[in-house]
């Protein structure tokens, strides 16, 4: 081999191997009609499988640099991340924002089949690869979404989960102790709560005509109670609202008479504005009489207020005998008929001012008291009457609230110390009277 040719090779080979680690850089398009292998591990003869592009090596990076220089242009740069570089790092997937320090989207190693799947009706699948709607959450206990407000932005944290399983579906204040404020049951029927554009709210309809519309064929359509089994307010769907409670002030001394019981009421009506003015608190209407029942279950009586027959009665029925009798009523004319007796108040120590009364001044007064015979105008002449006119008494007697009414205490009371009077009279006449038959009888005898 001539000096000229083994000058050439040496030349040749001294390229080729200063080549081997320089940069290469194509000025036209690269095609590779085979596979490809990146890294400082790939080794000559690399079986590639179908692999087409292969990176290999300790640290696998692919990095999206821009060099957009124009504010109009966007310019981010982003990178394709495999693993931690670190010792004891994720194996992970990553898609790294290198300019904004962030990384939006990774996956580690060992994640399920199908954990993020996009179909294409563009819906997402979170564990299956057939998502039917637009995002589905497959997983073999309990699917859980978790709503978590961390803090970050200054406000309380608080954390909700939404989930669901064959039990129920609920909502869970993981914050709070894991509360569970809202579920759902499996096979609920439709409509078992529905919440009208309105706010009005439906138990068992789509068509709410109140805040609160329930409907339903259950006997126990509203029950209200301190526990499970005792309800202090039952609505049935008989068309009977019932109030109960099984509170019972044993505490209680006295209660003038009547069975010592609760003192709080079940069921309170208040109207809490603050301007004082007259209100109709309760309404009760039905196109026939109407009835307000009171019963005593341990009696079997039954007391009822009644405005049948164009009066109010209070009626009492007897549930043992099934009669029914009317003990008070009040007429639509005012009357008011009583089976019984009527007690009046007239104990001395429920009365003050207390003095004799001359006997003689009230008989005289009488004497001077006009006695009518008269009817309402009310009763148009069908019901006679026979007594003084409450201005005529007032007047002689100064005695009741005003000149308008007569009081029975008052009048029984000018009565009586008219007839106390008439009986000292009568006793002194009785008197008079045995004197002049003595005197008599011994004229009498004089004559003899």
């Amino acid at each position: 081999m001539n000096t000229l040719v083994k000058t050439s090779l040496a030349a040749a080979l001294a390229v080729v191997a200063n080549n081997a680690i320089a940069d290469q850089v194509f000025n036209d398009d690269l095609i590779v009609t085979s596979s490809a292998c990146i890294g400082q591990d790939c080794v000559n003869g690399e079986s590639f499988g179908f692999d087409t592009i292969r990176l290999k090596e300790n640290n696998l990076r692919i990095k999206f640099q821009d060099t957009s220089n124009s504010a109009s242009f966007p310019s981010n740069d982003w990178q394709l991340t495999a693993n931690d570089s670190s010792n004891g790092g994720l194996n992970k997937f990553s898609i790294d924002d290198i300019d904004g320090g962030k990384t939006p989207f990774t996956i580690e190693a060992g994640a399920q089949s199908h954990a993020i799947y996009v179909d294409d009706g563009g819906r997402v699948g979170l564990g299956t690869s057939t998502p039917v709607v637009e995002l589905q959450v497959v997983d073999g206990d309990s699917p859980t979404l978790r709503l978590e407000q961390d803090g970050s932005s200054g406000f309380t944290a608080q954390t909700w989960d939404i989930a669901g399983n064959e039990t129920n579906f609920f909502v869970r204040d993981v914050t709070n102790g894991s509360k569970l404020p809202f579920k759902i049951k499996p096979n609920a029927p439709t409509n078992s709560l529905f919440v009208d554009s309105n706010g009005d709210i439906g138990l068992g309809t789509q068509s709410p005509k109140a805040d609160l519309h329930v409907l339903t064929d259950n006997t126990n359509s509203f029950l209200v109670g301190a526990n499970e089994t005792d309800y202090n307010l039952i609505v049935k769907n008989d068309g009977v609202t019932h109030l109960q409670s099984d509170y019972i002030d044993t505490d209680s001394t006295s209660c003038g008479g009547l069975d010592c019981g609760r003192f709080t009421a079940i069921a309170t009506i208040e109207e809490n504005n603050s301007a004082t003015t007259g209100r109709t608190l309760l309404a009760l209407k039905n196109n026939a009489p109407g009835w307000i029942s009171m019963e005593d279950t341990t009696q079997n009586n039954k007391w009822i207020l009644s405005n049948g027959g164009g009066s109010f009665s209070v009626v009492l029925l007897d549930q043992n005998t099934n009669t029914m009798s009317v003990p008070f009523k009040i007429a639509n004319n005012g009357d008011v008929t009583v089976s019984g007796v009527v007690n009046e108040s007239s104990s001395k120590l429920l009365k003050e001012n207390i003095s004799e009364v001359d006997y003689n001044d009230i008989l005289s007064s009488i004497d001077k008291l006009a006695i009518s015979s008269w009817s309402y105008i009310k009763d148009k002449g069908s019901v006679k009457h026979i007594g003084p006119m409450a201005q005529d008494f007032f007047n002689a007697f100064n005695l009741g609230a005003s000149d308008k009414h007569l009081s029975s205490v008052d009048t029984s009371g000018v009565s009586l110390a008219a007839v106390k009077a008439l009986y000292k009279i009568s006793q002194e006449k009785d008197k008079k009277i045995e004197e002049l038959e003595s005197r008599l009888a011994k004229l009498e005898a004089a004559k003899r």
